[in-house]
């Protein structure tokens, strides 16, 4: 069995042109691999640390001292070690680190070497990376992964903090769920998105796109984004709820203040409880089957609110509200909030913490969704991730910009290549 012969990293950058860092594991056979940990804009205040440098290069968003960490005090830890198993490697990773949020040496340090161990271990035994993620999560959890093809969730109009105009919510997409193969998927998408890029412009509304590739132009309101969508979906000779149906993204957490929900560009200042009817009446006029982060984070009444009014007819994802955590989700559980998790491999900081978070969600009902960030790179890990760990739906943006386009391509060819892997 080959070992770990060297690791180091680099600093590169996302697709915002802000720093993160970039790790290369070479094995003692020849065998090497990269990996490359994304960033986001939309955080949770409990997620794992990424670690910046704070200094005047790139406004203190530099990563040079995780990549140091990496290089001068991870690398020694894991060279020897056999890279088929990750469990250990990821152990002593965060062991070293010894920190519940991973501060010591960053969330993002660590990840790097995590991802791209697993990435030089698929290589070395010549199988799929998502085949090696199934082997993975059997061995963490004892229970199998059956290989799925992934639903996507595309933002294809974006407000927020991932956009400069003056919509609140923060990704309204589309979810192609009539649709019977990923390359349908793919073409029902695309012809939206160009369909909506059609009626935008000719409405003189900007066609520039945010970060995550949807157009972000500035609108009267939240509920005409999603006309604008319906309107989409209908020229490209689709039927809503047969075919297409629609998810939105809040980020409510952007818009709280601590006491109420100041809607900025509807001028509108909402309680939790008329957040939540709010959110109720745009479900039940629109075909909107999954909401986001409709609550903040720390709004736990708003959560149990929002859960006892649409938990029943409509997928409520927690993002900022669990983080990828595991402890956190099991409290969430228990307090019966949400009934659905993101997971965001950088949230966590590992990949076996991140699979044993997806577990647990599965174990306790709550749907999974693999998800990119903001600030992406052109590492396709997360389709391979979504497909191995049978995890049945992804978010990875809009069908546009290579950083999203390349999580696609990559399911693409998963499908021509694994006829037995269906779209769930």
């Amino acid at each position: 069995m080959s070992k770990i012969s060297k690791v180091r990293a680099i600093q590169v950058f996302d697709s915002r042109g802000v720093p993160t860092i970039s790790c290369k594991v070479n094995l003692d056979d020849g065998t090497s691999a990269i990996a490359m940990v994304p960033s986001g804009a939309s955080t949770g205040s409990k997620e794992a640390l990424e670690l910046r440098d704070g200094n005047k290069a790139y406004h203190g968003k530099g990563v040079l001292n995780a990549v140091s960490n990496v290089n001068k005090k991870l690398s020694s830890l894991v060279i020897g070690k056999d890279p088929g198993d990750q469990i250990e490697i990821d152990k002593i990773l965060i062991e070293f680190d010894g920190t519940s949020d991973k501060s010591a040496i960053g969330a993002n340090a660590i990840l790097a070497v995590s991802l791209a161990t697993a990435k030089a271990a698929s290589i070395m035994q010549r199988i799929p990376l998502y085949k090696h993620f199934s082997n993975i999560y059997k061995n963490i959890t004892g229970d199998s992964a059956n290989p799925v093809m992934p639903m996507p969730m595309f933002n294809i109009l974006n407000g927020g903090e991932h956009s400069n105009n003056n919509i609140d919510i923060q990704e309204f997409m589309i979810i192609p769920s009539g649709a019977k193969t990923f390359e349908e998927v793919m073409q029902w998408s695309v012809e939206i998105y160009q369909n909506l890029k059609k009626i935008l412009s000719s409405n003189n509304h900007s066609i520039a796109v945010g970060d995550e590739g949807g157009f972000a132009p500035n609108l009267k309101s939240n509920e005409e984004a999603i006309k604008l969508i319906i309107e989409a979906i209908k020229n490209s000779n689709l039927d809503l709820k047969k075919d297409i149906n629609i998810a939105l993204d809040c980020a409510a957490s952007e818009f709280f203040d601590g006491s109420n929900y100041f809607m900025k560009g509807e001028n509108q200042k909402l309680t939790s409880a008329e957040l939540v009817n709010y959110l109720e009446s745009l479900a039940e006029k629109y075909p909107i089957t999954s909401i986001e982060d409709g609550m903040d984070e720390n709004d736990e009444n708003g959560w149990k609110l929002l859960t006892s009014q649409l938990g029943d007819k409509c997928q409520l994802v927690g993002d900022d509200l669990f983080v990828t955590n595991k402890k956190i989700l099991k409290e969430g559980v228990q307090e019966n909030i949400a009934n659905s998790i993101l997971i965001k491999l950088n949230q966590i900081g590992s990949l076996t913490e991140t699979i044993e978070t997806i577990h647990l969600a599965k174990e306790s009902n709550y749907e999974p969704i693999i998800s990119h960030r903001s600030g992406e790179t052109e590492d396709t890990i997360i389709a391979d991730l979504a497909v191995g760990l049978g995890v049945k739906q992804i978010k990875a943006g809009a069908p546009c910009r290579s950083d999203r386009i390349a999580k696609y391509n990559r399911l693409l060819w998963i499908e021509k290549e694994s006829s037995d892997i269906l779209l769930k």
